[in-house]
């Protein structure tokens, strides 16, 4: 079984990437995904422990044992999340057919001028959010991301869209300068945008219901809410198949307050509403979970409560 995701070695490579990246601009998006299947099987075979924890997550949501064909379905939702970035990225939307739910929600809040903190999970594709930079041309939208996890995909997404660099908000800067960053951008009335649904090493996590077992949640993200004081929309980009996305907005909080008295207790409830978020979506589309490894047993030994400090650093932002 996978241990922490932060050891995963980078799938593919340069050159792999290289080469996926010249055939969808210049053979077309229906022909590169033709080049999916082969790549699916072939992580299917030479990736064991993504195979294992596929096959548990799966039995876990659909509440029965899988089959090889299931798993392989799974990775390949991944495999073309992971390559419809790269239209979406040099193309914005114009390839694709993304419903979108929510959107008044997020519009009432970004008119309150204050920032908006956009909170995700591993579902999908985060990158469906820029669907909304043509619904929302005026607002900039920063994206907190590990861009050390993966650095030959960033290096091919920063030269598919040369200004994306300046859009992300490096998470492996650590606390601080994440918080810095967000809290500058919302000053703006930028749209700050991170996912809350895994950790990382050595960060503070807190248990909460999920698909019938406690997992492991970060605090870093709403620790990082409390610090902005700014609205919290969770956001969805589910993968429906084909060219079809769905984009869900969810207002959570309108300031999320975590008092020094029970600050537990706090950090529980929250953590709980968005678990159980994050659980109703992975039963509408279970195919369209990405965390690739034992999601229940990640870092068991951490600490059970945050560290003082942790509320100004607001650590493990992204993911």
């Amino acid at each position: 079984m996978s241990g922490h995701w932060q050891s995963q070695r980078e799938g593919g490579g340069r050159f792999a990437l290289w080469l996926i990246r010249m055939i969808a601009l210049h053979a077309g998006r229906g022909f590169g995904r033709l080049v999916l299947y082969p790549t699916t099987l072939y992580f299917f075979l030479r990736r064991a422990p993504e195979r294992a924890a596929s096959r548990q997550y799966l039995e876990r949501v659909l509440g029965r044992p899988v089959s090889a064909w299931q798993v392989l379905r799974h990775l390949y939702f991944f495999a073309a999340t992971l390559f419809d970035r790269i239209f979406l990225l040099a193309r914005g939307e114009r390839d694709f057919d993304i419903e979108i739910e929510g959107l008044e929600h997020l519009e009432a809040r970004i008119r309150q001028g204050r920032g908006v903190l956009l909170v995700g999970s591993h579902q999908g594709s985060f990158d469906a959010l820029r669907a909304i930079s043509t619904r929302c041309p005026q607002v900039p939208l920063r994206v907190v991301l590990d861009k050390q996890k993966t650095p030959a995909l960033t290096e091919m997404l920063e030269a598919l869209a040369p200004g994306m660099g300046e859009s992300v908000i490096d998470a492996a800067l650590g606390g601080p300068s994440i918080a810095l960053a967000a809290d500058e951008a919302c000053r703006q009335g930028a749209m700050v945008a991170l996912l809350a649904d895994r950790g990382r090493e050595h960060e503070v996590l807190r248990h909460a219901p999920f698909l019938g077992l406690p997992a492991p949640f970060p605090v870093g993200p709403w620790l990082l809410a409390q610090a902005l004081k700014v609205p919290v929309v969770l956001c969805f980009g589910l993968y429906r198949g084909g060219n079809r996305y769905r984009l869900v907005f969810e207002p959570l909080a309108e300031r999320v307050e975590i008092p020094r008295q029970g600050r537990g207790p706090a950090l529980d409830a929250l953590i709980a509403r968005y678990a159980a978020r994050v659980e109703h979506y992975a039963r509408q589309e279970p195919y369209n979970w990405f965390n690739f490894y034992d999601f229940w047993q990640q870092d068991v030994h951490a600490q059970a409560r945050p560290r003082p400090d942790a509320a100004v650093a607001g650590e493990g932002a992204g993911g």
